[in-house]
């Protein structure tokens, strides 16, 4: 399969080719796959102000009707899978087992979005405290938050999408979205299908662009959300922009796992190789620090060197590729220097560090300074950092030592230690007996700290994008 010559974007449902000026290429080749629309300034506009009319139709959808729409969807990704997953090997350099790994959970996003679709509860409030409030019950419902603004990243363009457009219809929220600039195809293609849903006028617009030309969608008061998912940098930037709207950050981390001592090693080994290096390293749960037991430090060093050595690269196409490119050459150059810096100051490269244009062999270092970005900072690449504790509570301080705080991994058959690591590990979420890079769609997903705002996860994300509205009623004692 190939891709089709251009592609259009969608502005109030509708498809628009006014241009083909956003160029996307094959990331393991470089060359040209496609070209995009690029959405401008009046656009934007345009789609907003589509979104504000389309907000009390988008409310007065009834529950069943957003989940057959949601369902609709479902069976058109699952016709589309194949196809879906082709199109993540060339616009993001993902290899094709992870690819469709991907397009299963957009799947179950949408799928799980159409069954909370109908479960969006309310509550009764007694208020009957004291003499004062007698005679008087409460009550409260969610109402739909209104238009909201989406801004998604390349490394899952269409399952990060999915995350922030399924519980929007889900909730009745119209939304304009901005996809990633590299890897904009796959929420295209979600647009397409939406296309032909039977949505209000209005309902979604998504919309590529260029950075400088997108500051709509985070100042336009008109605007009641902003859900972004990138680099902390440009996150806290744009809630510091964002005015009075709500704001969700999902930006990233440095993820550690810990190794205790009773650990199976085979099987922690295995979990591992997938964490660090399932599509290059390109996750914000990525396993970057690994601490491991000083007792098992040497044996369980050597086991990993191995299972690194036996990964293959090449081709996202081909069946048995476990390492792609990278998004960018510029991305590889980046981790290159980085891993040069970190040896420079004191590290053991153990394995890999080589580069070939946007191709990085999956990289082992010890012994690395915590001040070294390749520690402290995010690697966002397949690279990991190997380091020995021998006190376990030292070592949840070792993983708390980071301005990043999103999920964290621990290895231990021991409850009490899995209990404490849950109680004194700051990150959104603790994963006992697997590695940080775990998710399942329909979990509270987010951090704290540098790593974000809010959760994502369906029903998490249907409760930002509704706002609640209380009644009160008074019942006059008659005489």
């Amino acid at each position: 399969m190939r891709l089709n010559p251009n592609y259009p974007y969608y502005l109030a449902n509708r498809s628009h080719q006014p241009n083909a000026d956003l160029e996307i290429t094959n990331k393991f080749t470089g060359e040209l796959a496609t070209r995009v629309a690029i959405a401008d300034e009046t656009a934007i506009d345009r789609a907003i102000v589509a979104a504000v009319k389309a907000e009390k139709p988008m409310r007065a959808l009834r529950p069943y009707e957003r989940r057959g729409i949601l369902n609709q969807c479902v069976r058109a990704f699952e016709s589309q899978a194949s196809d879906l997953a082709h199109t993540l090997c060339i616009e993001a350099g993902k290899p094709i087992k992870d690819a469709r790994g991907e397009v299963s959970r957009l799947i179950d996003t949408f799928r799980i979005a159409a069954e909370e679709s109908t479960r969006i509860y309310g509550e009764v409030v007694p208020l009957e405290i004291s003499e004062r409030t007698r005679g008087y019950t409460g009550m409260w419902k969610r109402i739909p938050l209104g238009a909201c603004s989406f801004i998604s990243p390349f490394n899952f363009p269409l399952n990060l999408a999915a995350h922030k457009i399924a519980p929007a219809i889900a909730a009745g929220c119209p939304f304009v979205l901005k996809p990633a600039s590299r890897t904009p195809v796959g929420a295209l293609l979600i647009g397409e299908i939406l296309s032909r849903c039977d949505l209000p006028e209005g309902a979604f617009s998504i919309l590529p662009c260029h950075r400088d030309g997108a500051e709509k969608f985070t100042t336009d008061e008109r605007l009641k959300l902003l859900s972004f998912t990138g680099s902390p940098g440009v996150g806290w930037k744009l809630k510091a922009q964002a005015g009075k709207k709500k704001v969700v950050l999902e930006l990233g981390g440095n993820a550690a796992v810990i190794i205790d001592e009773d650990t199976d090693q085979a099987d922690a080994a295995a979990r591992i190789m997938t964490g660090a290096f399932y599509q290059s390293g390109q996750s914000c749960i990525s396993v970057q620090r690994i601490l491991i037991h000083d007792s098992i430090y040497d044996t369980f060093r050597e086991r990993l060197i191995a299972e690194t050595k036996k990964l293959k690269t090449g081709d996202p196409l081909n069946e048995d590729t476990f390492i792609g490119p990278m998004i960018s050459i510029n991305e590889a150059e980046r981790i290159e220097g980085w891993i040069k810096s970190a040896v420079a100051a004191g590290g053991t490269l153990l394995c890999g560090g080589e580069r070939n244009g946007a191709m990085v062999e999956p990289t082992l270092l010890e012994n690395v300074p915590s001040d070294q970005e390749i520690v402290c900072d995010e690697a966002f690449a397949p690279v990991a950092v190997l380091s020995r504790y021998t006190d376990f509570d030292a070592a949840l301080a070792e993983v708390n030592a980071s301005r990043f705080g999103l999920q964290a991994g621990v290895f231990t058959r021991d409850l009490y230690k899995a209990h404490r690591a849950w109680d004194e590990l700051e990150v959104g979420g603790v994963v006992i007996g697997d590695v940080p890079s775990w998710r399942v769609d329909h979990m509270p997903y987010g951090g704290v700290k540098d790593s974000g705002l809010g959760r994502e996860g369906i029903r998490y994300a249907i409760e930002d994008m509704t706002e609640l509205r209380l009644l009160v009623i008074r019942a006059p004692e008659l005489t």
